[in-house]
């Protein structure tokens, strides 16, 4: 099985010399290094995005064959781990799985041609308007037992998660968001609790399909520096429009479909946001 601090190992190997920003930042200072970053990028902007979408998918990839497939012994896993902390074997590991995913794509469309009636699924969870509208208002709940929950897990105090503390915690009973420098992160109990295998990628892909009339300055990424979350980057936390949008679409409508979405296997997403 592919274990908490398996996880950690790939992260790190993959994602070792990929630009992360100091701690320490401003909002304006994260969202001006995260900019300059992405330009700077060799490439540029979309060389960045292709590259991080990339490893992404990688990372869920080598998590899954160490849970189900030929990285079960440990010494495949520890060659897997040193190829993929390269560029040239990030490249030879992507060329493998192209090839090996040609044929299972035709095994796939057979099997589901097999499968009975699938029902689209609905919001996994709901979130009473109370809250919604204290997480507009800024007025944050403070640490609870989810946040408690997810900080006691060894691979959370290992990275050093919450080595900075968060500027609030506002927890729901489905999880919990953080305020951090530049913008949230988003920790849900029921992705946490089965493990990181698949979702990261699944996230991102939940977030791209259905996400329409976002704020201009608000944008998200996979949150793997701060593991298993979902992160919405914004220049000022405090812009009403921002935390409104947040709080009445995203937390109330758009997050539950998301994670019914990400958790149910069988709901496949658009093609068109697919790295490969």
């Amino acid at each position: 099985m592919a274990s908490d601090l398996d996880t950690v190992r790939v992260l790190r190997a993959l994602f070792h010399d990929f630009p992360r920003a100091p701690q320490g930042l401003s909002p304006l200072e994260t969202m001006e290094w995260i900019r300059r970053s992405m330009t700077d990028y060799e490439g540029g902007e979309m060389a960045y995005t292709i590259e991080h979408i990339t490893r992404s998918a990688m990372l869920d990839i080598v998590l899954y064959m160490r849970e189900t497939g030929s990285l079960r012994e440990d010494a495949a896993f520890e060659q897997v781990l040193q190829e993929v902390s390269t560029p040239e074997g990030r490249q030879a590991f992507r060329d493998r799985c192209i090839s090996a995913q040609k044929g299972v794509n035709e095994t796939e469309r057979l099997l589901r041609r097999a499968q009975g009636p699938w029902v689209e699924p609905g919001p996994f969870f709901d979130t009473p308007a109370t809250a919604i509208d204290a997480f507009v208002l800024g007025r944050a709940t403070g640490a609870g037992p989810l946040f408690a929950e997810f900080a006691d897990r060894p691979e959370v105090q290992e990275i050093g998660v919450f080595d900075t503390p968060p500027l609030a915690v506002h927890e729901f009973g489905w999880g919990f968001l953080t305020e951090v420098a530049g913008g949230w992160n988003v920790y849900v109990a029921e992705v946490w609790r089965q493990g990181t295998v698949g979702y990261f990628e699944r996230f991102m892909h939940a977030w791209e399909s259905g996400v329409h009339d976002a704020p201009t300055p608000l944008s998200a990424d996979d949150g793997i520096g701060c593991f298993g979350a979902l992160s919405l980057r914004a220049p000022d936390l405090r812009e009403p429009d921002v935390r409104r949008w947040v709080g009445e679409w995203f937390i109330a409508r758009h997050l539950p479909l998301m994670v019914g979405r990400a958790l149910d296997e069988r709901y496949a997403f658009p093609k068109h946001w697919h790295p490969a």
